[in-house]
């Protein structure tokens, strides 16, 4: 977390509160195994994570979703992303929704088996005075509500990190002006794990360690040490953000938490910017596989320009299939929020962040189908080992992952076509790029395939080529409802919760779009489907709407829109 904090002038801003809004509703496990891919839905708020898990990530076999630092911090009324690593207070009122928004997040992602982490910001608290985003006000930095001045290291530190070659000041001075607390003191580590166990209680599986470098190890890890088991019985999973280059280093770490691999992400660059036929050697100067996390990009590094970002389209992409096809670790696939300049905020109302619109101001990797495809490769594929490594031409290589699965990457501006090598049984496989939009022949162990530009193709065992069995429905409605209401659809298929209310699929609205309510989700495909609109408020019977149920047939593939009109009352 090395940040630059331009000055600003605070002021108190009033929350705004809209009818309509409300925390996600559980629904039915779709059944797809779910596998170790985290989604990193960085700055999304608690609501659309919800939404998030039950219509997108549990249906993908994603395995658990990262989320943003969920406490109290500054509230910036200048529009910028980095004041929710600024603590200001323990609770668990963000900017991102309310400790019930929170709860309910958790409590639908769990519903659907995935597993929810959350950043931890325990090296510092916050650097600028003013208020947060749930009331708190701080007017000395030494003195949150929280600490007090003797918890921080100002007495042996008062300054930034000024030689980054020094552990002792990379650990006791304050980056970028941010308070450096003093956790190898007895009250500081009882509060940063009562804080951190009073996240777990509520169902969070685990932590990513912000600026975890800057704590010494040994308090890191008693701290790590206080975490009660989570509501499943495991252990929380924790892993760590450390820069690399300056001391303290990655291995020293390996006992307190995974380390988030900088590395992977610099060598994937390089490669997709030149000739991936680099990446043959690609596992050389990666941290070991068991002590590590990979990914692309992240908050930090799309805005440094170390890493590929969404501005790199197709070719981020690509590199995002040949993470989910590489046998070497966890993956992680990062889904944030556009921008013009660095420091700008996600998209908010008066600071709050709004719900996430993958159409507008957001950019929903998660769902791109070829990443979406290539998680259930990863999980199809297991841990069978790297065989068969071809690069027939510039910028294409093709690998196999034992006999379980093969890939192929053009990472060309022209169409590839030639002869793979593969270890697959003779058969027709489901193309995981395209959805089984295409299929792949395999005859004497040998494919004829061909690559688009910057796409890539991809098939597993298990995944023998079948028309689709589904489809995405897109449901919009204008509805009229009041503070706490919310609009679902529910029908007679499993999908839409089969005409119960509590399964029904959810709608979410925002102050901009308001009273027009979206959402989508699956639908069996080539089905004659029977729906209605419901409204739904806790504590409140539920209100269907009046007159005949509606009625759609789905197509055999691809998706269809499900304009609703008007709320029928």
């Amino acid at each position: 977390m090395r940040r630059t904090l331009p000055a600003i002038v605070l002021s108190v801003v009033a929350s705004l509160c809209t009818g309509g809004f409300g925390a996600s509703t559980a629904s039915a496990d779709t059944g797809v195994p779910n596998g170790d891919v985290i989604a990193n839905l960085w700055s999304w708020n608690w609501r659309s994570v919800g939404a998030e898990c039950v219509n997108q990530l549990d249906p993908a076999g994603y395995g658990a979703v990262w989320v943003a630092p969920p406490g109290e911090s500054l509230r910036n009324p200048s529009g910028v992303w980095w004041d929710i690593y600024q603590p200001y207070s323990y609770k668990l009122n963000s900017r991102f929704g309310t400790q019930s928004d929170f709860t309910a997040m958790i409590n639908t992602c769990h519903g659907v088996g995935i597993k929810v982490y959350t950043d931890a910001v325990v090296n510092h608290t916050a650097a600028q005075t003013g208020v947060g985003y749930d009331g708190t006000t701080l007017s000395d930095k030494y003195d949150p509500v929280m600490y007090d001045r003797g918890e921080y290291n100002v007495d042996v530190c008062d300054h930034d990190i000024a030689n980054w070659g020094d552990q002792w000041e990379v650990q006791n001075c304050e980056l970028v002006d941010l308070p450096d607390l003093k956790t190898g003191l007895e009250s500081v580590r009882s509060k940063l794990a009562g804080y951190l166990n009073s996240q777990v209680a509520l169902g969070v599986d685990g932590f990513r360690v912000d600026a975890a470098k800057h704590i010494p190890v040994a308090d890191l890890s008693n701290i790590v040490g206080r975490l009660r088991n989570t509501t499943s019985g495991a252990r929380p999973y924790v892993f760590l953000e450390i820069f690399p280059g300056e001391p303290p280093s990655a291995s020293s770490y390996y006992g307190t938490g995974d380390v988030l691999d900088f590395a992977y992400g610099d060598k994937l660059k390089s490669a997709f910017q030149g000739n991936i036929a680099s990446l043959s050697s690609f596992s050389q100067g990666l941290l070991p596989a068991a002590n590590s996390v990979s990914f692309v990009t992240n908050h930090d590094t799309e805005r440094n320009g170390e890493h590929l970002t969404y501005k790199d389209g197709a070719t981020a992409v690509l590199a995002n299939v040949f993470q989910l096809a590489y046998p070497h670790t966890t993956p992680t696939v990062y889904a944030g929020f556009q921008f013009g300049n660095n420091d700008q905020a996600p998209p908010n109302s008066n600071g709050f962040v709004t719900d996430t619109n993958c159409a507008s101001g957001w950019y929903c990797l998660d769902r791109d189908q070829a990443v979406r495809g290539m998680v259930a490769f990863h999980n199809a594929v297991g841990s069978a080992s790297l065989v068969n490594w071809q690069s027939p031409a510039a910028n294409v290589i093709g690998f196999g992952r034992g006999s379980a699965g093969f890939v192929a990457i053009n990472n060309s501006g022209a169409a590839y076509t030639g002869q793979f090598t593969v270890n697959l049984a003779n058969g027709t496989y489901c193309n995981v790029i395209t959805a089984c939009a295409t299929g792949v022949t395999v005859s004497g162990g040998r494919a004829t395939l061909t690559v688009p530009a910057k796409s890539a193709v991809a098939f597993h065992t298990g995944g023998t080529q079948t028309p689709p069995t589904s489809v995405t429905a897109n449901y919009t409605l204008q509805a009229e409802t009041v503070f706490g209401q919310n609009v679902f659809v529910v029908g007679n298929v499993p999908a839409l919760g089969n005409w119960d209310p509590a399964a029904a699929v959810p709608l979410t609205t925002n102050s901009s779009t308001y009273p027009r309510w979206n959402g989508s989700g699956s639908l069996p495909s080539n089905t004659d489907i029977e729906y209605k609109f419901v409204i739904k408020q806790d504590g409140q019977p539920v209100i269907w709407e009046t007159g005949a149920n509606r009625t759609l047939r789905t197509p055999s593939s691809g998706a269809v829109t499900v304009d609703g009109g008007t709320f029928r009352r």
